[in-house]
């Protein structure tokens, strides 16, 4: 079952600081890791409307593990070794879970 997870994000002072270019390279170096097969993302500006978090990101992967090395591929890159990003929240879900589970189930 695919799974979807979403990352509440903030950005730091450091990263709006940065030429509108610079942050572009950056995350596009940034975000490779979800790049792969079995993975996706979508990118979500929050900041207009939300005072926690500046940023969503929402993740599909087809695996738990396609999505745990990712991550751990995204904690090495400068966006958040540089402290241009911190994770605020990650909720992890199935979209429609339910459904599967009462098939498999028959409730």
């Amino acid at each position: 079952m695919k799974m979807t997870i979403f990352l509440l994000l903030n950005a730091s002072p450091g990263w709006l600081r940065l030429s509108r270019a610079e942050r572009g390279r950056i995350a596009a170096a940034g975000l490779e890791p979800f790049a792969s097969d079995g993975l996706s993302l979508r990118h979500f500006d929050a900041e207009a409307f939300h005072a926690e978090f500046s940023d969503v990101a929402m993740i599909e992967a087809e695996t738990p593990e396609a999505y745990y090395c990712a991550m751990e591929q995204l904690r090495d890159t400068a966006l958040i070794t540089e402290g241009y990003f911190t994770v605020a929240g990650i909720i992890p879900s199935y979209e429609n879970g339910f459904r599967t589970y009462e098939a498999a189930h028959a409730v």
